[in-house]
């Protein structure tokens, strides 16, 4: 698998950048609270052309330069080019799913303002992109804009054999992100339709977590994160897909599952060795390791149970320049 780390470099207008979606393996939520989080970049994609414009504009609208919150957060950001841009931004990646499709505009909206500004290596452009997201959001971890920034597979706040990518910051706070070996297998991610809020789940978990049998629960999800990111960089299934069912049933009990979540948990169950929510759940998307030879199978039975189902794999490099079509 590629590992391109390789700056953004300088650019002019016009401008394109290809990122990354991202699909979270184990700690979601509990990253928030220190946690480790396992994740890949999504071979789900997002591509945004910038050009120069009278007016900053994001997909014809002129007031998303004060409305957008992912799009204000980034032409606000202290790195930005001053440029005034016309940003078109197309994406394969569904919307409020948890599979990344805000990460992936952030970094993209990172990396070709960055370029405008004179380039930027892949460390602070990790920064920055989470700086985008979080400003708009006001809460989260760096988890998603990191696999948009890196690709392939990464721990967050985790044990991995491989060194440090890069820390990134918010305030007293950090999160360290490192490599994971990617095991080479094929999953499938489907998207119940109902949209989550990811600031919003966020803080119920907070609260949940507050309670005070809080810290025992948030040892759990330490625990399953630990062992299943091991077994990923084993790459042993059956310990792995154990602990993805073991994680899905704590994110039951911090209380953002839902019903058709659950719907599409019980869809995948016969084909499936492991199945769990991805994101911030209370909505959004299912991640499933299938049994070996039953893809087909398990994505007519997510289809049939409502769902926008994927067969995916990592993608294994991070945003980056790409030629602007003409």
């Amino acid at each position: 698998m590629s590992e391109d780390l390789s700056p953004i470099p300088p650019g002019t207008l016009p401008l394109s950048a290809r990122s990354p979606g991202k699909c979270i393996v184990f700690g979601e939520h509990a990253v928030v609270h220190g946690a480790p989080e396992l994740l890949f970049a999504l071979d789900l994609h997002t591509q945004v052309l910038v050009r120069g414009a009278a007016r900053s504009s994001l997909n014809g609208d002129y007031e998303a330069a004060a409305l957008h919150p992912y799009f204000r957060s980034a032409l606000e950001s202290p790195w930005a080019s001053r440029a005034t841009v016309d940003v078109r931004a197309v994406s394969r990646i569904p919307r409020g799913a948890g599979l990344g499709s805000s990460a992936a505009l952030s970094a993209g909206l990172a990396a070709t303002l960055s370029s405008l500004s004179g380039g930027v290596d892949r460390s602070t452009l990790a920064q920055r992109s989470f700086d985008v997201e979080r400003g708009a959001q006001g809460v989260g971890s760096p988890g998603d804009t990191s696999a948009a920034v890196a690709g392939g597979f990464l721990t967050v706040n985790g044990e991995a054999s491989g060194p440090v990518l890069w820390t990134v910051r918010d305030g007293p706070r950090s999160w360290e992100v490192r490599r994971v070996a990617d095991p080479g297998w094929v999953w499938v991610v489907a998207h119940s339709g109902i949209p989550r809020a990811t600031g919003d789940a966020v803080r119920a978990v907070g609260v949940r977590l507050a309670r005070p049998d809080g810290p025992a629960l948030l040892d759990q999800f330490r625990e399953v994160a630990t062992e299943g990111t091991r077994a990923v960089a084993a790459g042993d299934r059956a310990t792995a897909a154990a602990l993805m069912n073991r994680n899905q049933e704590l994110l039951r009990e911090v209380g953002v599952s839902h019903p058709r979540l659950e719907a599409l948990l019980d869809a995948a169950r016969p084909f499936a060795e492991g199945a769990k929510l991805t994101g911030a759940g209370a909505g959004g998307s299912v991640v499933v390791l299938p049994r070996p030879g039953a893809e087909t199978e398990l994505v007519r039975r997510l289809a049939r149970a409502g769902g926008l189902p994927f067969v995916v794999k990592p993608a294994p490099s991070g945003v980056g320049l790409v030629d602007p079509p003409a």
